[in-house]
């Protein structure tokens, strides 16, 4: 496991409520797949990760890092990378009624526009996503552009929010193992008050020690 420190939280190019499923997804199809909310994780002897509000089964060929802020040491996300692209992992704070997901799909699509980038909404095996491709400067002076795709999954008072970067952004059909770490991933929301959209925090695995790497 590369335990990766970030000096930013947000999503980089290093390769980024509700007691129902939301409007995206109907009650029976939550219940047959993840992600689960911890409470309600079924017997399936599938070894998973605890760091904290996520617990994360790893893939096969797929490396687990996490991002940390330089400045306050926190984990701001757990990323699953290959060379080829990288699932990224947040959880955030959700009103006990609501679709927290439909509210900040629009916020997400305005961030890309800012950006001079365009957001597409599609949907994909976990209700409405969001595909954006914004511009970028690469280290060698040529402009690049960046596509990512977004997937948001209401719970019990929390949403998850995962990012694809690079190959499984950018085919999204070919992407089913990496979507298996979503469906098999659970959220530990806790019973204290948290403001909306507070991202639920996340922990090094025990005995980890997390340690700068190249960019």
């Amino acid at each position: 496991m590369r335990l990766r420190r970030k000096g930013a939280p947000e999503e980089t190019d290093e390769v980024t409520t509700d007691e129902t499923a939301g409007e995206d997804r109907t009650d029976a199809e939550a219940a047959a797949e993840g992600p689960y909310d911890v409470d309600e994780l079924p017997e399936d002897d599938v070894p998973r990760l605890d760091l904290g509000s996520l617990l994360v089964a790893p893939l096969p060929d797929r490396e687990l890092r996490v991002q940390v802020d330089e400045q306050s040491g926190e984990v701001r996300a757990v990323l699953l990378a290959t060379e080829e692209g990288a699932l990224e992992l947040r959880a955030f704070a959700a009103p006990r009624h609501g679709d927290l997901w439909s509210d900040i799909r629009p916020q997400i699509a305005a961030d890309a526009a800012r950006r001079g980038g365009t957001a597409t909404e599609r949907e994909g095996r976990f209700g409405t996503e969001l595909v954006c491709e914004v511009q970028l400067a690469r280290p060698d002076g040529q402009t690049g552009t960046q596509t990512s795709r977004v997937i948001g999954v209401n719970g019990p008072r929390w949403l998850l929010r995962a990012t694809f970067l690079g190959e499984p952004a950018r085919e999204p059909e070919a992407a089913a193992e990496w979507e298996a770490a979503i469906a098999q991933l659970a959220v530990r929301r806790g019973n204290h008050a948290m403001p909306v959209g507070e991202q639920l925090p996340l922990n090094l695995p025990d005995g980890a020690q997390p340690r700068p790497t190249a960019d």
